[in-house]
């Protein structure tokens, strides 16, 4: 019998129990991501402040306790009590959700933190949070504890300076891990600084004792600058810059040596990683533009399309939008109609007239799009000679491939295993029912430094490409994966990180949907075998291995490190590294996309000094380097 539906049964969630019993929903979720997001939350009320035009500086500290302490010179939030609620405008901002000045665009005509969540969040999911305001010549104080108030808002003493001061402390009993990296923090300060030119944004360290001041006069323009110092620009850097007395446009455009389109599109300093009308309006008017002038100066000879014309494309594409309307909740897809216009209109304007101003770097430009259109008209071809293989071969899979069983592809999952020992081992220890083993030979091409129409025609990846059976470039298509999970299983040494890092440039660059939808994974096989009274132990970092000796004592310990997936038998292999109930694997994501791809530029990239400075800058991280 069912039970009773009443209104007994509806719970109501006062103030922020909600934000706390789902924390998730309103931070992502409660790992290394959700920690990270709540002290940016609390950065994105300084950055509004700034935008509205109240505030210069903005500085972060990771305090020795591991709290986050953030200080703006802005006009500090209202501590007057609100008629309607009868508490202090800041308690209110504290612990209501959708409240804050966002939603009254007298006093923010453009913000990032749109859903009134915001630093309610931050204070829900602190174990404690002190706050200090300074305005009207006066200090105000008040202390929560997990979002609760612990006495309420008092006069401090006297002021001479306006702004915020938040402290907090994350709660340990709400996320999986509360110590704060340096650099995930740095990262988005950097990139904050650069879409917000001439603010100044501060982080220190005072665990450490480091620190860094972002602040960029030129704005999006150094940023495009900064993603380009490593890749042979082709001319200057270009800006733009338009109102229509609502919407305010940014772009900044750089062509490179590379074959990689790097296209950034922001709203009010969020990142939207999946683009919209912004994006669209600026690859309409990019193509129209450049086609113009290309069909002049060749008498009309040459069509290129989209993709032709952002090989080597680095831009920057950043509006402020009052009301702006994402597709989702995410954020990360903008679907106002009227900026398409407003951003089609300034590039196409802006452009001819660099176009025509400049003909020596037109030149250039048009010579780099004629290029890649050739290059994608011979990977068109060496695509269907793919096609034409694979169909008169049996069937369209790799020879090597030993395939599973199972149809379903969220159950299947494939490895690529280095070398043809490691990958017989593990075709004997795998489960045939879902497990495919795809072995790797000879050294990866690397796509970092090669058009698409050598990565189509490349021995060494088409086994990949078939066996993944979702195309590549503009015709990958996810839906059409063939294994849940791609997982790439190599030595633990110079030469399988090596494998590994080409492996996952290629995902990244051809198939990055694989990435950005959590395809991608990296075996991690144990570092070492411990046996002790005939007891065994596997161990998969130095951490660990460092712990477990403490812990059963070095008399009388047989100590084996594996340098190769082939020095495991097939029992110990499925044990370690294939056991789904056992094993231990790291899931590829992207953080965020602009710092990924400076990243593979400066490992895989032509130039050889970013690379260098990159190792010497690391080398103490390094443990047990095998030459």
């Amino acid at each position: 019998m069912a039970e009773k539906y009443t209104a007994e049964n509806i719970q109501v969630l006062e103030g922020l129990e909600g934000i706390r019993l789902r924390p998730a929903m309103y931070v992502g979720d409660i790992g290394t991501r959700g920690l990270h997001h709540i002290a940016l939350e609390v950065i994105d009320n300084s950055i509004d402040e700034f935008l509205a035009g109240f505030c210069k500086n903005v500085v972060l500290t990771i305090n020795k306790d591991g709290s986050i302490t953030v200080i703006d010179d802005g006009r500090g939030i209202p501590v007057d009590v609100h008629k309607e609620y009868n508490k202090p405008a800041l308690e209110l901002v504290l612990t209501k959700l959708h409240s804050g000045g966002k939603f009254d665009k007298k006093t923010y005509q453009v913000s990032g933190g749109l859903h009134g969540v915001g630093v309610s969040a931050t204070n829900a999911l602190s174990e404690w949070l002190k706050i200090e305001v300074m305005r009207d010549k006066k200090s105000y104080y008040q202390e929560y504890k997990k979002g609760i108030p612990v006495a309420n808002l008092k006069a401090n003493g006297a002021a001479t300076t306006t702004g915020t001061k938040i402290t907090f402390f994350p709660d340990k009993e709400i996320f999986s891990s509360i110590i704060f990296d340096y650099d995930v923090l740095a990262e988005r300060l950097k990139e904050l600084a650069y879409l917000n030119k001439g603010i100044v944004i501060e982080i220190k360290d005072d665990r450490i004792g480091k620190v860094d001041k972002f602040h960029f006069k030129g704005g999006i323009k150094s940023f495009v600058e900064d993603i380009n110092k490593n890749k042979e620009p082709v001319h200057e850097a270009l800006y733009f810059e338009k109102s229509d007395g609502k919407v305010i446009v940014e772009i900044a455009l750089q062509y490179n040596g590379s074959y990689n389109e790097r296209v950034f599109s922001f709203v009010n300093s969020i990142n939207t990683a999946e683009h919209g009308t912004h994006y669209s309006g600026f690859s309409t008017a990019l193509m129209r533009s450049i086609n113009n002038y290309t069909k002049k100066s060749n008498n009309g000879k040459v069509g290129l399309s989209g993709d032709d014309v952002k090989e080597g494309l680095t831009a920057i594409i950043s509006v402020k939008v009052p009301e702006p309307q994402f597709e989702g909740q995410t954020k990360t897809k903008l679907g106002n109609s009227e900026v398409k216009g407003i951003v089609d209109s300034i590039v196409y304007e802006k452009l001819n007239t660099y176009l025509e101003e400049n003909p020596n770097s037109a030149k250039l430009i048009i010579s780099k799009c004629i290029s890649a259109a050739n290059a994608r008209e011979a990977a068109r071809k060496a695509r269907e000679l793919t096609r034409r293989k694979s169909a008169l071969e049996s069937g369209s899979l790799p020879g090597k491939l030993a395939d599973c069983q199972e149809k379903d592809p969220s159950k299947c999952e494939v490895y690529l295993v280095e070398g043809d020992s490691a990958a017989g081992t593990a075709i004997g220890a795998r489960d045939r029912k879902i497990q495919a083993i795809l072995p790797l030979w000879g050294k990866m091409l690397n796509v970092e430094k090669a058009r698409v129409d050598k990565v189509f025609g490349n021995d060494k990846l088409q086994p990949v490409i078939l066996a993944l059976g979702c195309g590549i470039g503009d015709e990958f298509d996810v839906s059409k994966l063939r294994y849940g999970r791609v997982v790439i299983m190599a030595d633990a040494d110079v030469d399988g990180h090596h494998i590994c890092t080409l492996l996952l440039t290629f995902f990244y660059r051809y198939m990055k949907q694989l990435v950005e939808q959590g395809h991608v994974y990296i075996a991690m096989p144990p570092l070492y075998k411990i046996v002790k009274n005939k007891k065994t132990h596997y161990v998969y970092d130095e951490t660990e291995y460092n712990s477990l000796i403490k812990e059963i004592g070095k008399e009388g310990v047989n100590v084996q490190r594996y340098k190769g997936l082939g020095e495991m038998n097939a029992d110990q292999l499925w044990e370690t590294t294939l056991d789904p109930g056992n094993r231990y694997m790291k899931k590829v994501t992207i953080e965020d996309a602009a710092i990924a791809d400076q990243m593979f530029s400066v490992l895989m990239g032509e130039e050889v000094i970013p690379r260098r400075d990159f190792i010497i800058k690391h080398a103490r991280e390094v443990r047990n380097l095998d030459i």
